[in-house]
């Protein structure tokens, strides 16, 4: 059985990171792309040898040679392509953040169970090697048992667009539906789910330190998980140079490394250090798109789906919107 894609924003994005994966994964196939200006879809087509293009999001979606449909467009549209989908039984795929708010991922959630189709997002960290080795040393106890979490990021500011003069739209909340957090937090956070299980409690505060856009630039916060294990956090997107480091630390030891590195995960106990050298692959979201197409060809399971993207919406709204615990 082979999925058939078709990809609704064929972006930057689609590119190196996925569009090939699509290609290249194990019974699957790229067969039509949209875009909302013909010509670049058209282009995008004849360079990466796909059979159809449009300029229209419908007609790709009621074309009964797509299967399953990938949404690479901003999130200001990922619920509405999603809603369109799902009417038409097409199974998605959407990219991260999942939505502009955790509000959007739960009606998403809620039309793709009811129209009883899959919906997958693309938080790929979860299929990559190296998260897959931190999760296997954590389960087998090399830290001991799991106490706390940090995570320390920070980055120069964004620059506009030298020609337009415009903010990317990573930095829009009209588009974005916030800042830097939503964009690249989102990674570091839904990992963390995935390698400790949900977080349950959140308190955070975000700030626009360096007034040069118009989402936040400055969040810091501290969270507790559904186990117990208590984290911090603090994403400057207005430093003065760049630093990507989280900390798991346990009863026994520590695990280091960083969420868009390509450095060695670090065991540390008191035995001394250990470094598990690993290389992305070239087209990063391939290992994850491999799960998606197992799981609807029925020889598999994808470890990112609505539910567990939404867990990761829903902290990064109390990181920006203020302080809460589920009810």
């Amino acid at each position: 059985m082979t999925i058939r894609w078709g990809i609704i924003g064929c972006g930057d994005v689609t590119e190196v990171k996925s569009g090939p994966g699509f290609q290249k994964t194990e019974h699957s196939e790229l067969v039509a792309v949209m875009r909302r200006q013909g010509r670049l879809a058209e282009d995008y087509a004849r360079r990466h040898q796909v059979p159809k293009w449009t300029d229209d999001a419908d007609d790709l979606i009621r074309d009964p040679m797509v299967d399953a449909v990938y949404i690479a467009t901003p999130p200001a549209f990922h619920k509405p392509y999603t809603l369109r989908c799902a009417k038409a039984g097409k199974p998605v795929y959407v990219e991260k953040p999942m939505a502009m708010n955790h509000a959007e991922c739960l009606e998403m959630i809620k039309a793709c169970r009811e129209a009883r189709v899959p919906l997958f997002v693309a938080y790929y960290r979860r299929a990559l090697p190296r998260f897959l080795k931190v999760k296997d040393l954590i389960e087998s106890g090399a830290i001991g048992q799991m106490r706390a979490v940090h995570v320390h990021y920070l980055r120069k500011p964004l620059q506009r667009d030298p020609q337009t003069g415009q903010w990317p739209w990573r930095v829009v909340p009209q588009i974005s539906g916030g800042g830097l957090l939503l964009d690249v937090g989102s990674h570091t956070l839904d990992i963390l789910d995935f390698l400790l299980g949900p977080i349950q409690a959140v308190q955070g505060h975000a700030a626009n330190q360096a007034g040069l856009y118009p989402a936040e630039d400055m969040v810091t916060g501290s969270f507790v998980f559904a186990s117990g294990v208590q984290g911090t956090g603090t994403w400057c997107f207005c430093a003065y140079d760049t630093c990507d480091r989280n900390e798991i630390i346990g009863s026994r030891g520590k695990l280091t490394f960083s969420t868009f590195g390509s450095e060695p995960v670090v065991l540390t106990t008191e035995d001394g250090e250990e470094a598990f050298p690993f290389e992305n692959p070239r087209h990063i979201q391939q290992p994850l798109i491999q799960t998606i197409v197992d799981e609807l060809s029925g020889t598999g399971t994808c470890p990112s789906h609505g539910e567990s993207a939404a867990r990761t919406s829903w902290v990064m709204d109390q990181l920006i919107r203020g302080n809460a615990a589920p009810g």
